[in-house]
């Protein structure tokens, strides 16, 4: 047994489920539905208060920064006085030493470890310096003298500078002896110690950010955060304070804020910010085990909806599944269980109440239906449907085994019984039937079949028969109308017109053999010279065609059709270029069926669409196996009806089944003969374009034997024409044949078209067509058409030979070789 395979297993639909499922799955929806809404609410709850709690840190951050300067400030301010109080240094400054004067700032600075070190005089101008002097340093002295300017002369005084390319803080001390006689300037390099401090008061980042001067970049050379995340503080725009509470640095969210730490100067100067920054995740991450929390209440509250509403649903639905099971025992056709297991009070129970009451009703229903459709009402005998179904069902029964016991359908109608009804009634010729029927009951032997076919006619099935005992059994039942029925006191004379058909002599399947005997009964008649045998001969052509569409139905479903391929060869060096794929039948009992003798009818039928959708699928799947010729795959044609180019969804149906086997479209030619194009031009018209479109070779069939117009001719979307053969095969001995194909040849030409001339019966008109320059032969002279293993062997032959040089090659047909001088 074939399994499908997982990947085309479809999970059902809710709808699909059971109801007690259904019912859990609608109670844990919903419980899951409102505690994600809970969920989402208190998320936002939580994310908003991080981050209020975020912005609170900041500004306490900043003011713990201030004061950590500020601190940092007066310790320096301390350490400074300590030169600006010493009476050697006091002297020097007041005698002008500048040697004793560097000296002293040297060596105070290294001891106190300032990097910066220089004496102003009272006017704030620089008189010594020990240490870096540079840009920094001068915007500092001006930034300090600006403020002691200001109201603050005689005061300490510090700032924040980036001097050196470090962030500094310098503090001004006043120098006076016991007046004010100059300015002690000390710088300070801001050291990691100011983010240690800032982090053992607050869970901030720090990073203080230094800017040389306007335009340059920033650098962080005191930096509490990591690298990824220092990197994007670089590469934002310090110069302005943040617009948003948060941003985005090294794929995590930061609360921040930026500190100027040097004052506002002229357009150009170098700046120190100081950024505090607060990870958003960490401040979250503290609710994480709320979030546990409610996780932890939201599975138990889901354990809890399932186990209630599995209890609950097991109680709703327990009296629906036996209500169930007894619903299925009825269509089962058990109509003796009662229906019990559920109460009566609720409205479940008035169901089963009323399902009782339907029971007796359905199987009294069933038992009238089985007789009305297998039981003939009158006589109690089978009927049609029942008879044909004992016929198939014998004739199955022998063929598996192989038996050569044949069987007969015997069927006869009676004669003058229209008079019976219209003198005596139609009850009286009831009554006539039905004694009929019991006189052909006694003719019955083991595994005979005897039924009313309808009106009059009766029909016997002898299981064991053949042709003679049918016949000897159909004179006795003749015989048997040789003596009168009585009924009432009437006396009725009756004949009847018998006919005889047997299996496997005259039909292979129930529907043929019950027609074909009813064709015997009817010669029966029309000769009245007693039992008929089925005859061939006396069947008209209709009663033929009457089987030959279910026969071709059953050849196609059972796999009678063969494909066949016939060479298509080039003239100018003998490739083969492709094949023309023909279709032919192998019926089960006929042998070969020639195409003309079931191609015809399935034109007129429409059954021709069946066929040439079989033919294109198998050279679709053919062409695959073919071997590749000269380099080049090669290309099969085939033929369209007039059905098939009118029917809208060809295009589509082709392109599909050449996507079910992966072949593309130029590895096909589709043939259409002229009458096809002409029975209706614009629909044809519009069909061709379509195909030409998904990318089909279009060819013109049997071009010159119909009545097509070359002004229309020349706008069909064609690549090739086929001359027809009745033409080629003439050329050689009829003039005016050889004209036609030589004008046909210059015409296709002239259109851009490639000829193809069919029926190259010999070599004689192998070398015609080759000096006409027609480009593609097909005909016997190469190859008759062949089933495809034999035509795969002739194509490697045919190549083997070609590879050798095409110059006096001989052709290689099917059934020998002839010589061609070319």
């Amino acid at each position: 047994m074939n399994r499908p395979h997982p990947s085309r297993l479809r999970l059902r639909s809710l709808r699909d489920w059971p109801l007690g499922s259904r019912i859990v799955v609608v109670f844990l929806s919903l419980l899951l539905v409102t505690q994600a809404a809970v969920f989402v609410a208190i998320q936002a709850s939580l994310s908003d208060n991080a981050r209020r709690s975020i912005a609170a840190e900041l500004e306490v951050g900043e003011r713990a920064l201030r004061r950590l300067l500020s601190q940092s400030a007066n310790r320096l301010v301390e350490a400074t006085s300590v030169l600006s109080a010493d009476y050697g240094f006091r002297e020097a400054v007041a005698s002008g030493d500048l040697p004793t004067i560097r000296s002293a700032l040297e060596n105070h600075s290294a001891r106190i470890g300032a990097p910066v070190a220089a004496l102003l005089d009272t006017r704030f101008a620089l008189r010594v310096s020990s240490g870096a002097a540079d840009a920094g340093l001068q915007r500092a002295v001006l930034h300090l003298t600006a403020a002691a300017q200001r109201g603050l002369s005689g005061e300490a005084l510090w700032v924040v500078e980036p001097v050196g390319g470090e962030p500094m803080q310098l503090v001004l001390v006043p120098l006076r002896a016991p007046l004010l006689t100059g300015w002690v300037l000390m710088g300070f390099s801001l050291d990691p110690w100011l983010a240690r401090d800032l982090r053992s008061v607050s869970t901030l980042e720090l990073a203080v950010l230094v800017r040389p001067h306007a335009g340059a970049a920033w650098s962080a050379p005191i930096s509490t955060v990591a690298d990824d995340v220092g990197a994007d503080l670089l590469r934002r725009d310090a110069d302005a304070a943040p617009r948003e509470p948060t941003t985005t640095l090294g794929g995590a969210e930061y609360g921040w804020r930026v500190l100027r730490l040097t004052d506002r100067g002229a357009a150009g100067e170098g700046e120190v910010r100081a950024v505090l920054l607060r990870s958003v995740d960490e401040a979250v991450r503290a609710y994480e085990r709320l979030r546990w929390v409610f996780a932890a209440i939201t599975v138990l509250g889901m354990l809890a909806f399932a186990v209630g509403g599995t209890v609950t649903a097991r109680l709703i639905t327990l009296p629906v599944r036996r209500l169930v099971e007894a619903t299925r025992r009825i269509g089962a056709g058990d109509y003796q269980t009662p229906l019990i297991g559920v109460r009566a009070g609720d409205e479940i129970g008035q169901l089963t109440q009323a399902f009782e009451g339907m029971r007796g009703n359905v199987a009294q229903q069933q038992i009238d239906l089985r007789r009305q459709a297998f039981e003939d009402a009158l006589t109690g005998l089978p009927n049609r449907l029942n008879f044909g179904q004992a016929l198939r069902q014998a004739i199955d029964a022998r063929q598996p085994a192989g038996t050569a016991a044949g069987l007969a359908v015997v069927v006869l109608n009676l004669d003058r019984f229209k008079q019976v009804n219209d003198v005596l009634g139609y009850a009286f010729g009831d009554r006539v039937l039905q004694a009929v029927a019991g006189r052909l009951r006694e003719r019955l032997a083991s595994g005979d079949v005897l039924a009313r076919l309808g009106a009059d006619e009766f029909a016997l099935l002898l299981a064991h028969s053949d042709p003679a005992r049918a016949l000897r059994t159909a004179h006795e039942i003749a015989a048997s109308f040789d003596h009168t029925l009585s009924i009432d006191e009437q006396t009725i004379d009756l004949g009847a017109g018998i006919g005889i058909a047997c299996w496997p002599e005259h039909a292979g399947t129930a529907e043929a053999l019950l027609s074909r005997a009813e064709v015997a009964m009817r010669n029966a008649k029309r000769k009245a010279s007693g039992p008929q045998l089925y005859d061939s001969a006396a069947d008209s052509t209709s009663a033929q065609t009457l089987s030959l569409l279910s026969e071709l139905r059953r050849a196609v479903e059972h796999g009678e059709l063969r494909l066949f391929l016939q060479p298509k060869v080039a003239f100018d060096d003998g490739r083969l270029l492709g094949a023309e794929a023909l279709l032919r039948w192998q019926h089960p009992q006929r042998g070969m069926v020639p195409p003309l003798d079931f191609i015809p009818f399935a034109e007129q039928t429409g059954f021709v669409r069946r066929l040439t959708l079989w033919v294109f699928e198998e050279a679709a799947r053919t062409w695959r196996t073919l071997p590749v010729l000269g380099g080049a795959a090669l290309r099969l044609s085939v033929n369209l009806s007039t059905h098939d180019l009118l029917d809208t969804e060809l295009p589509e149906r082709l392109v599909a089944l050449l996507q079910r086997h992966g072949v593309p479209a130029r590895a096909f030619c589709l043939e259409i003969t002229e009458s096809a194009i002409m029975d209706d031009p614009q629909r044809a018209h519009a069909t061709l374009e379509r195909l030409r479109t998904a990318g089909f070779k279009l060819s013109i069939d049997d071009f010159g034997t119909g009545y097509s117009s070359l002004a229309y001719l020349k706008r069909l979307p064609l690549d090739e024409l086929k001359i027809d053969k009745s033409f080629v095969i003439g050329m050689e001995r009829d003039a005016d044949d050889a004209k036609i194909v030589r004008s046909t040849i210059d015409l296709a030409h002239n259109l851009g078209l490639t000829v193809v001339a069919e029926g190259v019966e010999n070599a004689a008109i192998w070398n015609l067509l080759h000096r006409l320059n027609c480009n593609e032969g097909q005909g016997y002279h190469m190859s008759r058409p062949l089933p495809v293993p034999q035509f795969v062997d002739w194509a490697l032959r045919w190549n083997d030979r070609t590879a050798t040089g095409w110059g006096g090659l001989e052709l290689l047909t099917s059934d020998g070789t002839a010589s061609v001088e070319l």
